[in-house]
């Protein structure tokens, strides 16, 4: 682990990922709640109704894309870059190098999920002082719901992980975690009877986790629909960790079972 975290902070790209995350959650966040739901096309319940708060607070969950793309980029990378056969050759247990390399994604996803979350909150309390808005809900939950979103984060670092052992090539492994999480899941909410499924799928998941239901509620609005209802937030938070230990599994036992070149 040792070794991995210094090989992860000699890399640009974590660097970059943290400052993605400071920007999405202090500038852009920021200017989001600055310029206010209500005014938003089509517009949104303000800052000051609950409703309107975990609107905006759930919109974080779609930068989930970001960590899963760096996660995807971390596992393909040594193959890219053929070095993964002298890691192997120098630490023949291929088990323990590969949890080693799990546990250090984990950890720069925390870190991801801590400075998106920790960005945007004092974004919100700065814009919310700075425009007199009392926040529709108290400032507990809504530190609350910034950490489940954090936490969330780092669940994607190991399913982008999992997804680029699978597919060893880094550009197709992008495209699959990228393409599935903004065409792949929205496609399946606009499907009548297939959008059952939703609840379960990771986005469903990371929105039952975070409380964010304004996305699912517009979409059955606009296509007529019943309203599929999430899950609740802890077995929203348990869908979620399942998918991040099968694709810690997978990110384990592939690259056990492959040669490496």
């Amino acid at each position: 682990m040792r070794a991995e975290l210094r090989r992860l902070l000699a890399t640009r790209m974590w660097s970059a990922l943290l400052l993605a995350a400071a920007v999405l959650g202090g500038a852009m966040f920021g200017a989001m709640a600055l310029v206010g739901p209500e005014n938003f096309d089509p517009p949104m319940p303000g800052l000051d109704t609950e409703t309107g708060l975990r609107a905006i607070l759930g919109i974080l969950g779609y930068t989930a894309f970001v960590p899963a793309a760096a996660g995807a980029i971390a596992a393909t990378s040594e193959h890219r870059h053929h070095t993964a056969a002298v890691t192997f050759l120098f630490a023949p247990r291929r088990g323990r190098v590969l949890a080693a390399k799990l546990a250090t994604y984990a950890v720069a996803g925390l870190a991801y999920g801590v400075v998106l979350a920790g960005s945007a909150g004092a974004a919100l309390f700065t814009v919310a002082a700075a425009r007199g808005i009392s926040l529709g809900m108290p400032a507990g939950t809504v530190l609350a719901l910034l950490a489940r979103i954090g936490v969330a984060m780092m669940v994607y670092v190991l399913i982008g992980a999992g997804m680029g052992a699978l597919i060893r090539n880094q550009v197709a492994a992008l495209c699959v975690v990228i393409g599935y999480l903004y065409v792949g899941e929205p496609v399946l909410m606009m499907i009548p009877g297939v959008n059952a499924l939703y609840p379960i799928l990771p986005g469903g998941a990371t929105a039952a986790l975070t409380d964010f239901t304004y996305l699912a509620d517009a979409m059955s609005d606009q296509l007529g629909s019943g309203t599929v209802p999430l899950l609740p937030p802890v077995v929203g938070g348990l869908v979620l960790s399942a998918y991040a230990l099968t694709a810690a599994a997978i990110a384990v036992l592939i690259p056990m079972r492959r040669d490496v070149t």
